[in-house]
């Protein structure tokens, strides 16, 4: 489980209450929200799985709408830091690409329930907290449209490439890897980030120049391997 953030619960922030039993309330609440969906979930239903009463939830969230932005925080928690750095590294855009796409996926390993509930109930948050999570969302959105543009500037991409477009491509894959993600036979991250990889990468690569004798240089993209990113 990833470390709670600067964010987390006000009580957990003061460190008036243990981080361990924090820690329990929102992966309850993440688990809860996941199966159950913002609007059918209640405190008391959080409350049940943990063995505790209602009223000792306040304690960690003032409420319900509280527990959500805590669980979409987590949810998107790290992924600009891991794309910044992927973005930042030295190598072809390509292979950025496959590192974004495998940093992208890899909390499905141990956060899938807060990726789900980031992704299907965030629209459920107060104007506030939505726009809070919003800007990490569009700085993500912004990390990956640069890597795109910066393969069409080097001539690595297509010329006719469109950044905003192949983003938008690229997470929304990303994004629909949770709902089957554990299900999927072999569906391992590593070889799904291999594949959208190879899914993209060879799509957008600019097409092979021709050589001084009038043949098309063969050029084609390196093998796609997920980078150790996230």
């Amino acid at each position: 489980m990833t470390a709670i953030p600067r964010s987390g619960p006000a009580a957990l922030r003061r460190g008036a209450l243990p981080r361990r039993r924090a820690v329990e309330i929102i992966e309850a609440a993440a688990r809860v929200f996941a199966e159950r969906g913002y609007h059918g979930t209640s405190t008391q239903a959080i409350a049940d799985v943990l063995g505790i009463r209602q009223a000792s939830l306040y304690y960690y969230f003032a409420s319900k709408e509280e527990a959500l932005e805590e669980v979409c925080l987590l949810g998107v928690a790290g992924f600009v830091e891991r794309a910044g750095a992927v973005a930042a590294s030295p190598g072809k855009a390509g292979d950025k690409i496959v590192a974004l796409i495998h940093a992208h996926l890899a909390p499905l390993r141990e956060r899938r329930d807060f990726v789900l509930v980031f992704l299907r109930e965030r629209h459920h948050l107060p104007d506030e907290s939505r726009h809070r999570v919003g800007r990490l969302s569009r700085r993500l959105e912004r990390i990956v449209q640069d890597v795109f543009e910066a393969g069409v500037r080097s001539g690595e991409f297509r010329s006719d490439l469109d950044g905003r477009l192949a983003t938008l491509a690229l997470l929304g894959m990303c994004n629909a890897a949770p709902a089957w993600y554990g299900i999927e036979p072999d569906a391992a991250v590593e070889r799904i980030a291999a594949a959208f990889g190879r899914l993209l990468v060879e799509g957008i690569c600019a097409p092979p120049r021709a050589n001084g004798r009038g043949r098309a240089a063969r050029a084609r993209p390196g093998p796609v391997r997920p980078a150790a990113a996230g």
